[in-house]
C-alpha cells in the first residue's frame, strides 16, 4: 500500500469513528483565548494535540522551537542507530490500526522490509512522526519557542519567540527530558572546561574535531555508549569510559514495567507506593542496550573503567585533567553522560509559577531508608498531568498547566517520556482536560442544550409544533 493509500485509509478511519469530533467548547477556534496550547511537537506534543482534537478540543495551537523534521532528538542528540524500543509497539496509533508506525512502514517500504526489520531506525521514526503531523493536520508552528508562562486571572499567557502573547485556559508541556529540567552536570566538572573540551550528551557535538584526540566519557548509561561508539566512529584515538559501579546493570526494569498495570495503575496507587517505586527504579537503572555495546567494542581504542568513579575534571595539558579514583588521568575531550535532572528551577519559561508549584517534597516526606532528595525535586502532579499548588495563593490558572513530560514519571510512572506508554497518557491528559473544559463552560453548555431544538418526531402524527 503507498503513503497515499495509507493517508486514505487514515481518513476512512476517522471518518467511521466520527473523528475528529465536532468542536464543542464554548470558545471558538482563531478568537483571543485558546483552549489548550500545546509546547512541544515530538512525540508526546503530536500525541496530545491529536488526542485533544479527535476529542473536539480543536481551539488548539501547536508549536516547537525546532525546524519541522528536526523535533525531537531523533535526527540530533540521539546518536543511537535504533531505537530503544521493540519495533511491534504501536506507536502514537491512539488505538486507530492506520496511526500506526506498522501501518505506516509497511506503506512506504513494503510487508517484506517490515518483516526483516530488528528495530526502527532514528530516521524512520522521525518521518513517521512527521508523516502524523500532516496526516492529522496538526496545526504547527514551527521555530517557536515558549519564552515565559506567567497568569492572568484563570487565564495562563504564553510569551513566545516571536513577540505574540497568547492567552489559554490550558498549557501542556510536551517537552520531553530536556523540558523537566535540563542536562545534569555534576559539580565535580569544572565549567570551564566548555565548549571546547566538555559537552553533555544532550548537547551537539561536533565529533570530527575529535578525531585522533583521546576521550573521556563520564558514565556507563545509554547515551554514554553511543557517544564513544560515535567518537571512534569519527576517527577518535581512544575513548576511556568511566563508570562508578563495579558491574553494569543487567536487568531493564524499564522493560519490565511496560504494561497496562503500570500505565494505567501507577497514578492510583499511594504516595508511599509510588515512592517506592520510583526509587526502585531509580537505584537500579537500566543497563545500556547490547547494540550500543557492541557498537562500541568494535574499535579496539574503547575501554571501560568500571568501579572508576571520576572524582574532579578540569583543565589540563591534553585538554583535560581527571582525578579517577584517586589517580591522575588526562583526556583531550570530556563526554558526559550522566543523564537529566528533574528541576523545574532550571527551567525559565517556569519562572513566574514556579513558587506556586507543588513538588514531592512539599507533599511526601519517605522513610529514611528511602530518602532520595533528587525525586523530592519531582512536581506533585494530579492524574491529568497538572501541577498542583503549593500554598492556599496558588493562582487558579495552574490547574490548567500540564506538565507532559519526563517531570510527570514519579507521579504517574514513565507514559510521558517513553514510546510504549505514550498513547495511554494523551488519553488521559485529553480526557481529563476535556472534563476541566466541560466543567468550566458547563452554563454556556447547558444554555445551547435548552436551546437544542432539532425536531425527531416531525415525520410522525405525533409532531407538537413548539411556539414561542
Amino acid at each position: 500500500m503507498p503513503a497515499e493509500a495509507l493517508a486514505a485509509e487514515v481518513r476512512r478511519d476517522l471518518e467511521r469513528l466520527g473523528l475528529p469530533a465536532r468542536h464543542w467548547t464554548a470558545r471558538e477556534p482563531g478568537g483571543d483565548l485558546l483552549d489548550v496550547l500545546v509546547v512541544g511537537a515530538g512525540m508526546c506534543g503530536i500525541a496530545a494535540a491529536a488526542a485533544l482534537a479527535f476529542k473536539g478540543v480543536r481551539n488548539l495551537a501547536l508549536i516547537d522551537q525546532a525546524s519541522h523534521g528536526l523535533e525531537g532528538p531523533w535526527r540530533t542528540t540521539a546518536r543511537m542507530r535504533t531505537l530503544r524500543s521493540p519495533k511491534h509497539l504501536p506507536g502514537i496509533a491512539l488505538g486507530i490500526p492506520s496511526l500506526s508506525f506498522r501501518a505506516w512502514y509497511e506503506a512506504t517500504r513494503g510487508l517484506a522490509a517490515w518483516d526483516a526489520l530488528y528495530k526502527i531506525a532514528n530516521d524512520d521514526w522521525m518521518d513517521y512522526l512527521v508523516w502524523l503531523t500532516g496526516v492529522l493536520a496538526l496545526p504547527l508552528s514551527s521555530g517557536v519557542a515558549l519564552r515565559l508562562l506567567d497568569h492572568e486571572g484563570a487565564h495562563l499567557l504564553a510569551e513566545l519567540s516571536d513577540g505574540r502573547v497568547l492567552r489559554a485556559r490550558h498549557v501542556v508541556l510536551a517537552t520531553g527530558r530536556d523540558g523537566a529540567g535540563g542536562p545534569n552536570l555534576p559539580a565535580l566538572v569544572d565549567r570551564a572546561l566548555w565548549p571546547e573540551h566538555a559537552a553533555h550528551t544532550a548537547e551537539a557535538i561536533d565529533f570530527t574535531r575529535l578525531r585522533g584526540k583521546r576521550v573521556a566519557v563520564l558514565g556507563a548509561g545509554s547515551s554514554g555508549w553511543d557517544a564513544a561508539a560515535t567518537a571512534l566512529e569519527q576517527g577518535a584515538r581512544a575513548v576511556d569510559m568511566y563508570c562508578r559501579r563495579a558491574r553494569l546493570p543487567q536487568f531493564n526494569k524499564g522493560r519490565g514495567s511496560t504494561n497496562p498495570g503500570y500505565f494505567e495503575g501507577w497514578a492510583s496507587l499511594s504516595d508511599a507506593e509510588r515512592w517506592q517505586l520510583m526509587a526502585y527504579m531509580h537505584d537500579e537503572q537500566s543497563p545500556p542496550p547490547h547494540e550500543s555495546v557492541h557498537r562500541a567494542l568494535a574499535h579496539p581504542g574503547f575501554r571501560l573503567h568500571l568501579a572508576s568513579p571520576v572524582e574532579a575534571a578540569g583543565p589540563g595539558p591534553e585538554g583535560v585533567a581527571l582525578r579517577v579514583a584517586g589517580q591522575p588521568r588526562g583526556a583531550g575531550f570530556l563526554v558526559l553522560a550522566t543523564g537529566f535532572a528533574v528541576d523545574l528551577a532550571r527551567r525559565p519559561e517556569l519562572a513566574a509559577l514556579l513558587p506556586h508549584i507543588a513538588t514531592w517534597a512539599d507533599a511526601y516526606t519517605p522513610p529514611p531508608a528511602l530518602a532520595r532528595p533528587e525525586l523530592g525535586r519531582f512536581p506533585y502532579l494530579d492524574e491529568g498531568f497538572a501541577a498542583t499548588p503549593r500554598g492556599a495563593d496558588a493562582p487558579a490558572a495552574l490547574a490548567g498547566l500540564h506538565l507532559f513530560n519526563h517531570a510527570a514519571t514519579l507521579s504517574l510512572g514513565a507514559i510521558a517520556s517513553d514510546i510504549p506508554g505514550v498513547s495511554t497518557a494523551a488519553e488521559r491528559l485529553s480526557g481529563r482536560i476535556a472534563a476541566a473544559l466541560f466543567r468550566a463552560d458547563f452554563p454556556v453548555l447547558f444554555e445551547r442544550l435548552r436551546a437544542f431544538d432539532e425536531p425527531e418526531l416531525e415525520s410522525t402524527p405525533y409532531f407538537v409544533a413548539l411556539r414561542p
